[in-house]
């Protein structure tokens, strides 16, 4: 069904939180936690969720979308709120799926504090920790509880979870859910939930694939779009700077931060491998950097995002999974080292600064053969990103090992012509051929230099004839010491010659 439309007024409405007649213990924790006046999407989406209408919202990455959800739940969820202790008085109500750990621990956050005053209580479940713990929390009773959907479904699978209940859903970055091939995941999960129930999709980008995705399991949904679909912020600086070769843009990272006096910034590279090779490199050239990836333990991983919060860490390298669900405050910058191979990944990473409000800056790096890139990303942004020279940007010694600043190219060429003028390199020998090589003068390796002329190292071992007349007494001995036939062997036959042990054979005797 085709769904309604709301877009953004062109004016700002002066409107403030407790315009939307929230409880007060809700107003309260939005109070206390500095939140005045509420952003486009939250004027857009706070109304018609509490209204109950299914939704989907496109907006701006950091621009308050999971209060934009969260508020209208708790609201909704409110007279259904129990102080009892009993789990049974706290079954799940309102589940909310996002695509990974961090994204989903921060809604927990967001959750737990607008809840803090009343009796509703928040549980959070993702993979790649103890599920033992998340057991006790589950049994304890939640109204609302965010998960990854693979975690999830080993709950229901284990009969931790009861879903039966749910009464709204929320698929948070569902754009990423499809593109990390959640999609067979999400139909299980929806087969659980009740057909009754209120559908909410939120995310940064919004693309055919997820208008498709919502008319699957959204009813008549109001279609939110509070700025130009897939539009980055215009508080963000873009800029896109030009690199010579891939070596160089470790060193491009480093001049940036330094250059630019940058307190803070994120680093995104495209693999995991070179996410950890990058902070390590970044490390020995003397920054404080860190790398936040899927290969590492969620323990690790937030312990490094909790330092970088606190400000102990002044790069954090990061790949495209840890790029959905970083909020940090006031975060000044973010750095492309590789031009993401999905657009729409574009407006995500440069999505980490300049929230709220704030300004940030967004600066990429491209070497030659990233022009396509570059053209799916100014397509999708509707803007043109002119790539830049990056000035004063020092050359590194492809020396293994060598951290030191290095020469400049011009340098190089010329420590390299000056060791051609006063050094010649020798010539090749030339490649010998058959007939050159000495072995084929000889007619056997016999007469080849160096090899012994004594026939004995090259003939086969003939015994003796002191060994052969041994034997022939040992054989006679022993054929006298047999009486009667039985010296002639089985069937009359005359006894074989013996052999000696050391061949096969036995002992004589």
């Amino acid at each position: 069904m085709t769904p309604d439309t709301t877009t953004a007024v062109a004016e700002p409405v002066e409107m403030t939180f407790s315009d939307f007649s929230l409880a007060e213990p809700i107003q309260r924790a939005v109070a206390q936690m500095g939140y005045r006046t509420p952003t486009p999407v939250q004027l857009a989406a706070i109304p018609v969720v509490m209204s109950g209408r299914d939704v989907m919202a496109a907006a701006q990455t950091g621009t308050g979308k999971t209060a934009g959800f969260a508020l209208p739940i708790l609201q909704r969820l409110l007279p259904l709120a129990s102080s009892s202790p009993s789990p049974a008085r706290h079954p799940v109500r309102a589940l909310v799926l996002a695509p990974t750990r961090e994204l989903a621990d921060q809604i927990f956050v967001n959750f737990r504090e607008y809840a803090q005053f009343t009796p509703l209580r928040v549980a959070c479940v993702y993979g790649g920790v103890d599920i033992q713990p998340q057991i006790a929390q589950l049994r304890m009773g939640c109204e609302v509880l965010i998960a990854t959907p693979g975690r999830l479904l080993d709950h229901v699978g284990q009969k931790n979870v009861n879903l039966s209940q749910v009464q709204i859903i929320v698929l948070d970055e569902a754009d990423r859910m499809l593109d990390m091939g959640f999609m067979p995941d999400l139909q299980r999960i929806m087969m659980l939930l009740p057909p009754v129930r209120q559908s909410l999709m939120f995310s940064a980008t919004f693309s055919e694939e997820i208008k498709k995705l919502g008319n699957t399991f959204l009813k008549m949904p109001q279609l939110i779009e509070v700025a130009r679909r897939n539009a980055t912020a215009d508080n963000v600086t873009q800029q896109m700077f030009l690199v010579g070769r891939s070596d160089e843009k470790r060193a491009a990272v480093a001049h940036l931060v330094r250059t630019r006096d940058l307190k803070q910034a994120i680093v995104f590279s495209n693999t995991k491998i070179g996410c950890g090779r990058l902070a390590r490199e970044l490390k020995a050239d003397g920054l404080n950097a860190e790398a936040i990836h899927g290969d590492k333990s969620q323990q690790d991983r937030q312990k490094t995002l909790d330092a970088f919060k606190a400000g102990e860490i002044t790069v954090l390298v990061a790949t495209d999974v840890a790029a959905r669900g970083l909020d940090i405050a006031e975060l000044p910058a973010v750095i492309n080292y590789d031009l993401p191979y999905s657009p729409e990944d574009y407006v995500h990473r440069i999505g980490r600064t300049g929230r709220a409000g704030a300004s940030g800056l967004a600066l990429s790096l491209m070497v030659p053969g990233d022009e396509r890139l570059l053209e799916q990303i100014e397509k999708l942004i509707g803007r043109k990103l002119s790539p830049e020279a990056l000035e004063g940007l020092p050359v590194r010694s492809r020396v293994p090992g060598d951290h030191s600043t290095g020469f400049t190219e011009t340098r190089q060429r010329s420590a390299r012509a000056d060791r051609s003028e006063h050094s010649e390199r020798p010539e090749r020998p030339a490649r010998r051929t058959q007939a050159d090589r000495p072995e084929s003068n000889y007619r056997s390796r016999a007469q080849l230099p160096g090899w012994s002329s004594d026939r004995f190292f090259y003939q086969p071992y003939e015994p003796s004839a002191a060994a052969v007349a041994a034997e022939a007494a040992s054989v006679a001995a022993a054929q006298g010491a047999a009486a009667g036939p039985a010296s002639r062997g089985v069937g009359g036959r005359r006894g074989s010659r013996s052999v000696a042990a050391l061949l096969g054979g036995k002992l004589p005797g």
